[in-house]
């Protein structure tokens, strides 16, 4: 493992990531904090490589390193075929959509690509694992955004749809959120 990630993270550095600010640290310290807490979580190695390459299109939200995607495949050849699709969806999601998703339940889950503006369809893990790449992507962050309040209910939806560990990790982080930020 030790070697593949040295790999991951030498990919990473030749894109300059390290250089791209990111909530109070670098953008490659960002990826390898989501990394390492999905890693704590117990998520599968294919799922937190897609969370280390969780926001390499850029997102919805953060755009301040997008890599074209006519790399896709090289991406995908790094990371694995699935992996590099969960990362581009995480990037390429429309949050709405996403958000409206992840209050239903069934066996597949319809979310809208904002970069092409098609309709995808997941099964029911891909959906999941994609719920927790970017819910642990968010509680790496929080703490250092102090944006208590950003999609607030979503992040919460999603750590009650993948259940006890998830909840606690949620709960975690935001329990060190400050009591003004709470009334304000």
């Amino acid at each position: 493992m030790a070697e593949n990630f040295k790999r991951l993270t030498d990919f990473l550095l030749a894109q300059g990531v390290e250089q791209v600010a990111h909530t109070g640290k670098s953008y490659l310290a960002h990826l390898i904090g989501v990394y390492k807490l999905m890693e704590t979580q117990a998520c599968t190695e294919e799922t937190c490589r897609a969370g280390l390459f969780h926001s390499i299109y850029g997102t919805e939200r953060f755009q301040g390193f997008k890599l074209p995607l006519e790399r896709r495949a090289e991406v995908r050849s790094l990371i694995g075929e699935r992996a590099e699709r969960l990362a581009y969806l995480n990037c390429a999601m429309n949050r709405a959509s996403f958000d409206r998703a992840v209050k239903q339940a069934g066996n597949r889950y319809a979310i809208t690509d904002r970069l092409t503006g098609a309709a995808v369809s997941l099964p029911c893990e891909d959906f999941d694992d994609l719920c927790r790449i970017h819910l642990y992507d968010w509680l790496e962050q929080a703490p250092r955004s102090q944006e208590w309040g950003y999609r607030r209910e979503a992040y919460r939806d999603m750590a009650v749809r993948l259940g006890e560990r998830a909840q606690q990790a949620y709960d975690r982080v935001f329990a060190v959120e400050s009591p003004a930020a709470v009334r304000g």
